[in-house]
């Protein structure tokens, strides 16, 4: 694909995705006469159909279109149809593949599930164009065409731009509407973050750390200390307290013996 066509389609997809809330991956509903077309032409269809649109595509296939592959015993089409997603019709009896295209595509004038159309039906594009929102793939010879936006398509995209530009900016009563509404949510409990007026805190990096006290504070090594400073002062008691009682009983004894020298 030229580049100058690349971007082209590129352009066409970023509407329908802003404008058409389309989203990967793409559904692409292809039909019979689409299959046969690229298979005699040897092209390639999913990936064409994802270089095309330049996303991810999931191709899909109706029980109507089926039918019709059957009827023309082509057997390479039929299993290369067989590849894609099969999308219900809810026919019980096969119908024209146009119309069956159209039951499913066209709901109330609108393509609900946002639906990429590959057909080689002439009559059926020509109705999907007056159908805002819906991409149009078909082969010409060995090249895959993404048609450019049709008339409803540009002018419901124009319409939502419009809209966007007066009713957010220029109008005044959204405006107004929109502060009434945030009046009524700050009343009903909302938090609301103010501004905080007066001198602001000091920097905490720039305030000096207190000094701990070390008159208060014991470390456990202290506590141990004088837990065994304790200690040793009693058994120190206890050994001086045997040795006064030891000079005591000598003291006695020489006492008794000169009394009975005298």
């Amino acid at each position: 694909m030229r580049q100058k066509r690349a971007k082209a389609y590129r352009k066409q997809m970023n509407v329908y995705i802003h404008a058409f809330k389309f989203r990967e991956p793409y559904q692409a509903i292809v039909d019979h006469e689409f299959v046969i077309t690229c298979d005699k032409a040897t092209y390639n269809l999913s990936r064409g159909l994802k270089n095309t649109i330049q996303g991810e595509v999931k191709p899909m296939i109706t029980q109507c279109c089926m039918e019709a592959l059957y009827a023309t015993k082509n057997q390479h089409a039929i299993d290369l149809a067989k590849t894609f997603e099969r999308r219900r019709c809810n026919h019980r009896e096969a119908i024209d593949p146009s119309k069956c295209i159209d039951s499913i595509v066209d709901i109330k004038g609108e393509n609900k599930h946002r639906y990429v159309v590959a057909t080689q039906d002439q009559d059926l594009r020509k109705k999907f164009r007056n159908i805002p929102g819906t991409p149009l793939i078909f082969m010409d010879k060995s090249v895959m065409i993404l048609e450019p936006l049709s008339r409803a398509s540009s002018k419901q995209y124009d319409d939502l731009e419009s809209k966007k530009l007066t009713q957010g900016l220029n109008d005044q009563k959204v405006g107004y509407i929109n502060k009434i509404e945030e009046k009524e949510k700050d009343n009903e409990g909302e938090v609301t973050h103010k501004k905080r007026k007066g001198p602001k805190a000091p920097n905490p990096l720039s305030i000096k750390k207190k000094k701990p006290n070390t008159d208060s504070t014991t470390t456990p090594s202290e506590s141990t200390d004088s837990g065994d400073k304790k200690k040793r002062r009693r058994s120190h008691k206890q050994k001086s307290s045997e040795s006064e009682s030891k000079e005591e009983n000598e003291k006695e004894n020489e006492s008794k013996q000169e009394e009975e020298s005298t």
